[in-house]
């Protein structure tokens, strides 16, 4: 059975190098030969403990991709990537090639589909797949059989995390989401409609289509969140992850340790 360990970069690498930044706030340079230390530091010891027989590293694309198009506001504010550090994920890279990881950018879509994408026929099939994210997003995977690692708070993003942290299924996370929105990808989620009373109508409902079809008469929440319907019908495209994005790849070509890459 194959194990695909897969590395969110941008999600490790920009917690690490806001660190480095922090402790070193007016050397751009020293940020990121710090940044790119730790890293590697932090990839042999994740390589270590998972012990995969494949990996990749997946980046973010710096074009707009279709959410955008879909959605202009899509992650609008959100703080933009320090110039520094932007001017050096070749360098990073290229650190981790040197460990023996490829990389994967796209050009038109996110690191979360790609992530998706990658995912769905290993696990299809059986096969055991890790990824290193602290994104909560990907919690809607779990259902399928992914495996999620915060490297930085040593612990699992697993089904009892989400009980914990929702109350609810990985499989009604997307409409959850939907109905709370998410601030941090200013995607907009019903008005009044806060967690709690989203975790309450999913564990009396189900399903946000079963929500939306619902005899409202009765429930006045149910009535704003039908208001909305069309807010939260985008909410949820825009939240749920593609999986069906041509790689171009196959799995042989991410097989770890890599017989034509010098280890470090």
């Amino acid at each position: 059975m194959a194990h695909l360990l897969i590395l969110d970069a941008l999600n490790l690498i920009r917690r690490i190098h806001s660190v480095q930044s922090k402790q070193q706030p007016d050397d751009v340079a020293a940020q990121l030969a710090a940044t790119d230390i730790t890293m590697q530091r932090a990839v042999r010891t994740i390589l270590q403990e998972a012990n995969p027989s494949h990996v990749i590293a997946v980046f973010d694309s710096e074009s707009p991709g279709w959410r955008k198009e879909l959605y202009p506001a899509y992650k609008e504010g959100r703080t933009a990537m320090p110039e520094g550090l932007r001017q050096g994920l070749n360098q990073l890279q290229d650190s981790l090639f040197k460990l023996g990881i490829d990389s994967l950018v796209s050009e038109t879509d996110e690191a979360d589909d790609l992530i998706a994408t990658l995912t769905k026929p290993l696990m299809s099939h059986q096969h055991q797949v890790t990824l290193i994210s602290t994104d909560k997003g990907f919690c809607q995977l779990l259902d399928q059989g992914l495996q999620i690692r915060d490297y930085f708070n040593k612990r699992w993003l697993d089904h009892a995390f989400v009980q914990q942290q929702y109350g609810l299924q990985p499989a009604q996370l997307v409409d959850f989401w939907a109905l709370t929105g998410i601030s941090g990808m200013n995607i907009k989620g019903v008005a009044g409609i806060g967690e709690k009373t989203a975790q309450q109508l999913l564990t009396e409902y189900g399903t946000l289509m079963q929500l939306l079809n619902a005899d409202s008469s009765q429930n006045k929440k149910v009535q704003l969140v039908q208001q909305n319907r069309d807010v939260c019908l985008l909410a949820q495209q825009l939240v749920r992850l593609k999986d069906d994005i041509p790689l171009g790849f196959n799995l042989r070509d991410l097989r770890y340790p890599p017989l034509d890459k010098a280890i470090c």
